[in-house]
């Protein structure tokens, strides 16, 4: 009986004290492992409050500068809207100062010629007297009119014009430089309708000449000054159509898209901007059409 109870207690279950320790520790690994858990899911949840309060911060950041691109849109458009208007005004004036150089130009030209000419003659009628044989005409020759006859009697036959006296009355009113230059001054000083009157006068008489294309296109630009965009329309057709190698076919062109787009003919000025676009790149016409296809909404592409 002694050896049997002797190794019983070899060979039998561990004491209940090793047990309840093991059961301790297992317990207190489990605590841990919870405590983990919550102190993770506690940081997370703070990051992820950080993360939204940041978001929030980002979006409301955002909203406020698509407000103020919006309200520097707008402020832009209006200045860009205003500015056009202006720069229509001063480059209509512009090429006015621009034609009045070319036209001073053109006239200095004419009267270093005239100078030059008036000289030679002096020289020639200076050799002439000094030379022997140099007597010239006899007095009553020499100081008779030179439109009237010779055998006179009084001497005071009135000069008639070739053509006679229907020939003078229905010639041009100033010459090409002076109705030209007029033209220019009262359009500057927007006396509109009396540029008007001069422009046509001057196609009238002097259509074959260099200015001519001048005198269509600042027909158009009086018109469109005025908001008759229907007529400023026509005349720069005209510009287009009868003079295509003139330098102010562009501005014609791009008058032409800005007509359209004033009477309500969207599509059609579109299409005649881009072709400015297109055909005088690097142009300040060019430049002002992609403005205005800007302005319009739509590209220049």
């Amino acid at each position: 009986m002694l050896a049997g109870a002797l190794g019983g207690s070899l060979f039998g279950p561990a004491p209940a004290g090793a047990v309840a320790r093991e059961i301790i520790d297992l317990q207190n690994s489990v605590a841990q492992l919870i405590q983990g858990q919550q102190n993770l899911q506690t940081e997370f949840t703070q990051n992820a409050a950080v993360q939204r309060t940041l978001i929030e911060q980002s979006l409301d950041s955002v909203n406020k500068l698509n407000a103020s691109m919006s309200a520097v849109q707008k402020t832009s458009q209006d200045l860009a809207a205003a500015s056009g208007a202006r720069l229509d005004t001063m480059g209509t004036q512009v090429q006015g100062l621009s034609d009045n150089v070319a036209d001073l130009q053109a006239r200095m030209g004419k009267l270093d010629q005239k100078l030059t000419d008036i000289q030679n003659t002096l020289q020639n009628v200076d050799s002439k007297l000094a030379s022997p044989s140099g007597g010239g005409a006899p007095p009553s020759t020499m100081n008779a009119p030179m439109n009237q006859p010779m055998n006179s009697p009084g001497g005071n036959v009135p000069t008639i014009p070739p053509g006679g006296p229907a020939a003078s009355m229905s010639g041009p009113p100033a010459s090409a430089d002076v109705l030209y230059s007029n033209a220019l001054r009262d359009i500057n000083g927007k006396h509109y309708d009396l540029s008007t009157q001069e422009f046509q006068d001057y196609l009238k008489y002097y259509g074959e000449t260099d200015l001519a294309s001048n005198a269509q296109f600042y027909l158009g630009e009086v018109a469109f000054m005025q908001s008759q965009y229907q007529v400023a329309l026509d005349n720069y057709n005209k510009v287009i159509e009868n003079y295509p190698k003139s330098f102010k076919t562009a501005s014609a062109r791009m008058r032409k898209g800005f007509c359209l787009d004033a009477l309500g003919q969207k599509a059609s000025a579109v299409r005649e901007l881009r072709n400015v676009v297109r055909l005088y790149p690097g142009t300040d016409e060019a430049r002002r059409a992609a403005a205005k296809l800007k302005e319009m909404g739509a590209t220049a592409g």
